[in-house]
């Protein structure tokens, strides 16, 4: 199943904001291209479409999962591909530290690498090929399919001492979502739109579990008054003590990538206590209400952030390498 692409006047919109991006950044930045693959391997974003394809038409989930790769690969030395390095003896990787143990997809993206290496030697980079799955999983999920800026190289470094810090918390606050993406060259606006990739996917009980029964939400202890009553049994049930299973993040629609985390932010369901925090800020609830009742132009923003964030920290020219296996530095 190829991902469907938008009209040519959404197409047309979408390539301006790629361009506009590209022209207000500088140095390293500049240097990433649409279409830098099409005469050097022509076929690199139809073989990361089809497997990509495959994968989520196979398990949904897993488009969440690609996603979420991409994000932490970004928010730690740049996007370098070093998430996907594995650890050694001497050496442990950053997929490996406490925050990325959770990631998935590490095999789609070993699929995908194959077959680029088989059409393309030594060409295609795994840190492009994490930015073209990203995209290609939000389309899927119905998002708008992006134009996505290539010529990223990768890095030769992976250390899990590498994420203290880097990644936004669960239980991050707006002052500290904001500080965390202005490390990364991304302000409060994108922190915004870019939190609203939790409308797909899911989280371990133990990211949350906290704010069910927790002593230190309030003075007299019990669970988080931020959150939704009802909410709060609904997930209790499905919390169950000496357990640490997935729950929805959007629990209407978690496999479409549509307005629905916004929404229930705006209704206190917003899962992890990082997102509930963005209606406590009145700048950042600003946005929340704005994507929960305009779904296109959530849509188009967070086409344009993700593109933003793909060109933070990113190797190219003759920095880095072209890793062969996506898992070996």
């Amino acid at each position: 199943m190829a991902v469907q692409r938008r009209s040519c006047g959404m197409a047309v919109h979408l390539r301006a904001a790629v361009v506009a991006v590209l022209v207000m950044a500088t140095g390293l930045r500049a240097q990433l291209q649409v279409g830098f693959y099409d005469n050097s391997c022509p076929a690199a974003e139809i073989i990361v479409q089809q497997e990509v394809s495959k994968a989520v038409t196979a398990n949904p989930g897993l488009a969440a999962g690609l996603l979420r790769l991409h994000f932490h690969d970004c928010f730690v030395r740049g996007c370098d591909g070093s998430v996907l390095i594995d650890s050694t003896t001497g050496n442990t990787a950053e997929k490996d530290a406490q925050p990325n143990k959770s990631l998935r997809g590490f095999e789609v993206i070993d699929r995908i690498k194959a077959r680029v290496e088989q059409a393309c030697f030594g060409v295609v980079s795994c840190a492009d090929i994490l930015a073209f799955a990203a995209r290609d999983s939000v389309a899927l999920a119905g998002g708008n399919a992006y134009q996505v800026p290539a010529g990223r190289r990768d890095g030769a470094v992976s250390r899990a001492s590498d994420t203290n810090g880097n990644l936004p918390p669960p239980t991050g606050n707006v002052p500290q979502l904001t500080q965390i993406f202005a490390s990364k060259g991304l302000n409060q606006k994108d922190m915004v739109i870019l939190s609203g990739a939790h409308t797909i996917g899911s989280s371990h009980c133990s990211s949350f579990s906290s704010r069910l029964s927790s002593a230190s939400t309030t003075a007299g202890g019990g669970q988080d008054p931020t959150m939704d009553p009802a909410y709060v049994a609904q997930l209790a049930r499905q919390c169950p003590q000496g357990g640490d299973p997935l729950v929805a993040m959007d629990a209407v629609s978690p496999n479409a990538f549509d307005e629905g985390f916004y929404k229930g932010v705006m209704a206190n369901r917003g899962l992890l206590a990082s997102d509930q925090a963005l209606l406590s800020d009145k700048n950042t609830a600003v946005q929340v209400v704005t994507y929960a009742t305009d779904p296109a132009t959530f849509q188009s923003d967070f086409a344009a952030a993700m593109v933003k964030m793909g060109s933070v920290g990113v190797l190219t020219g003759s920095k880095g390498k072209i890793r062969a296996n996506c898992r070996v530095a």
